[in-house]
């Protein structure tokens, strides 16, 4: 095998970056599309000439030319299209957050096993080139040994109506942004090999929601707080979330170690810092204005480490290689987020391992209204 035949699920946002990052992979060939509406995915594929469009993924599935698929769909979707996809023995690469609950996770990686397909966990931040640099130096010794990792993501929300569904997306943005965080935290802590994640000792969190209550019950707003442990002992990992910061995307890193201190902005210590009085095209994502002073960005999407991505996960398939973010991943990643909101709702420190048949982790903090 020489070349990976792709099909991609969904053609919204995120499929265009996949198909954008997958463009850049020589090995991959992008054959087919699926969407439910018919209007909307026949112009995804003909704007990028893409082969075929279906409006049922399962058609797609049937396609032998296609040995891996690409999921860019809403949360409460994941679940049945990776166990349609391991049925008819497909590949996946699976968007963040992996599932709505725990049960779920394990409905994912239970057949995708046994028919030997890969489950992959799209954490762009584990390829992203300035963070990947930051893991080189903690390897190297550059900090001595670590005690503390940040890294925030802050936007004013999301772009889909969906995410603000908490019965769609499962909850708020602890969910939809915590979950870099905290694969960011495991993979970082690591070691060379990938292979040593760090272990989840607790969990402490506070959530809110501060400006989109009309649109959502979700958190637009949250802090975790995580205790790992590393093989030179503990290490603390705090995330900040939000989806109430105007301005367009922060993407930033710190790490502390009794040797050394890193500070890693991924998007503006790559801009340009520009003034326009009339404002141009496009500054960075989530930006609202590019009037005044603005941070505008380019290679936006390599800066987030999707082309590679792409390409690790094309490779694994082509060569038979174990991916750096699998499917236990997510799941671990899951189980932290759960955690978390349990947190929240009960105003303690949540020990790990966490275990809960709660459908939804914005259940285990902000329960549906009784009748």
């Amino acid at each position: 095998m020489h070349e990976i035949g792709v099909g991609l699920v969904g053609s919204q946002f995120i499929s265009h970056i996949h198909f954008e990052a997958l463009k850049r992979c020589p090995a991959a060939r992008v054959v087919a599309v699926a969407s439910p509406t018919e209007a909307h995915v026949r112009a995804f594929a003909e704007q990028r000439d893409i082969p075929h469009w279906f409006t049922d993924y399962r058609k797609m599935f049937e396609r032998s030319d296609i040995d891996l698929v690409v999921l860019g769909v809403p949360n409460d979707l994941h679940c049945p299209i990776v166990v349609d996809a391991a049925a008819a023995g497909k590949h996946v690469v699976l968007e963040k957050r992996i599932a709505l609950y725990l049960a779920e996770c394990d409905r994912m990686i239970a057949p995708c096993r046994e028919a030997g397909v890969k489950l992959m966990y799209a954490e762009e931040l584990c390829f992203a080139p300035k963070y990947v640099r930051l893991k080189q130096l903690l390897e190297q010794g550059a900090f001595g040994k670590p005690h503390l990792i940040k890294q925030c993501e802050k936007h004013d929300g999301p772009h889909s109506a969906w995410f603000w569904n908490v019965d769609r997306s499962g909850g708020g943005v602890a969910l939809d942004m915590g979950c870099h965080a905290l694969q960011f935290f495991r993979w970082i802590l690591s070691g060379p090999q990938h292979d040593r994640p760090p272990r989840a000792k607790s969990v402490l969190a506070h959530m809110g929601t501060y400006v989109h209550a009309d649109k959502t019950r979700g958190d637009d707003e949250a802090i975790l707080i995580v205790e790992f442990e590393g093989d030179q002992g503990d290490v603390v990992g705090v995330a900040e979330e939000s989806w109430a910061k105007p301005g367009g995307m922060d993407d930033r890193a710190e790490l502390y170690g009794s040797e050394g201190v890193a500070y890693a902005d991924l998007l503006r210590g790559n801009a340009i810092h520009t003034y326009s009085k009339t404002g141009y095209d496009y500054a960075v994502e989530k930006a609202g204005s590019t009037k005044g002073w603005t941070f505008t960005i380019y290679e936006e999407d390599w800066n987030y480490g999707f082309p590679q991505e792409m390409a690790h996960f094309v490779d694994c398939v082509l060569h038979d290689r174990q991916p750096i973010v699998t499917g236990d991943d997510g799941r671990a990643v899951m189980e932290i987020i759960m955690a978390a909101y349990a947190s929240a709702g009960q105003g303690r420190r949540i020990e790990l391992p966490f275990e809960t048949d709660a459908q939804r982790p914005i259940d285990l903090w902000r329960p549906a209204p009784s009748g």
